[in-house]
């Protein structure tokens, strides 16, 4: 298990402190995807592409709604209909403690455990949890590969492979893919497999196109909206049967997409990492939050992680 402690400051480490583009890119390959992947997935992800990161989990929660067992699920418990926002900032924080803070921390123990908590309030397959978990792995390399102003190396999506894997086995997965190919072979297969129709899920992927919206001002609400299904994919825009897009839309949305990543490869490279807790989308918690007390509570006392962790005395936590 990687420390997360071993987090490099490439932006102190170079004597003039003028990092390049690249600079922390070769950093990450100077790591080992297998036991340095915490290391690599916060690098990657809070200081190489930061919003992008936030795009592309959004994009990969989104795409669950598809599969009707899934879907519907979400529709019964109204979470994400009824308080789409909170549930939203929810899911943002505790995944980005995870991030931040490392597995065997006591803020990424309490994260992990609210998470399974919450799952095991609910009879969710196996099947669809490793679904999940594989869109986490394969629809941000996807994003990048349209709209990034860099692809992901073969060494980020080993790390993020890992990274995913461990984050899997602390939520009790079972037959975790183990490299990026197998989580892309998965998730294709089980949306070929399961993609379809279900009303409930109509209502939640509505609920969120709304929510997406409301963070801008009103009257770009349903530009907003165009947008948003403009990225979508055929076989999302089936499932929840919207229309399709007008092909100038398409090419105007993701032209622009595109434009944005060739500014940002000539910006300067980021030299403070940049958390979901920080983007401005999480407007549930003004004053702040604490980690135990984020998400639902269906279960009372459920759910603690599977995995065990070594006791660390309280002087030694950071």
């Amino acid at each position: 298990m990687c420390s997360p402690n071993v987090e490099l400051d490439t932006g102190r480490q170079k004597g003039d402190g003028a990092l390049k583009r690249y600079d922390r890119l070769k950093e990450i390959q100077r790591l080992d995807p297998d036991k340095d992947f915490l290391t690599i997935y916060r690098l990657t992800w809070t200081h190489e592409f930061p919003w992008d990161h936030s795009r592309a989990l959004e994009l990969a929660l989104y795409r669950t709604y598809a599969v009707p067992s899934i879907g519907r699920l979400l529709a019964r418990t109204a979470e994400l209909t009824d308080r789409s926002q909170k549930r939203y900032d929810d899911t943002a924080l505790l995944l980005d403690t995870v991030v931040e803070h490392g597995f065997d921390t006591e803020e990424g123990r309490t994260a992990l455990r609210r998470v399974n908590q919450m799952h095991r309030g609910y009879d969710i397959s196996d099947d669809d949890m490793r679904y999940v978990l594989c869109t986490f792995v394969v629809m941000p390399k996807r994003w990048l590969d349209f709209y990034g102003w860099r692809r992901l190396s073969d060494h980020e999506l080993r790390a993020s492979a890992a990274y995913y894997g461990a984050l899997g086995r602390h939520l009790g997965i079972k037959d975790i893919p183990r490299s990026f190919e197998e989580f892309e072979r998965c998730l294709d297969t089980y949306e070929a497999e399961h993609f379809g129709w279900d009303e409930g899920a109509r209502e939640v992927s509505d609920a969120t196109l709304a929510l997406m919206a409301s963070w801008y001002p009103r009257p770009l609400a349903p530009l907003v909206r165009r947008a948003a299904l403009a990225l979508l994919d055929d076989t999302l825009l089936e499932a929840f049967r919207y229309d399709p897009p007008a092909p100038a839309v398409r090419a105007v949305v993701r032209g622009a997409l595109r434009l944005r990543a060739r500014a940002v490869r000539l910006l300067p490279p980021r030299t403070k990492p940049h958390y979901a807790r920080q983007n401005p989308e999480i407007k549930g918690y003004p004053d702040g939050y604490t980690v135990a007390d984020l998400g639902t509570f269906p279960a009372p006392g459920a759910g603690g992680c599977p995995v065990p962790h070594i006791a660390r005395p309280a002087a030694a936590a950071e």
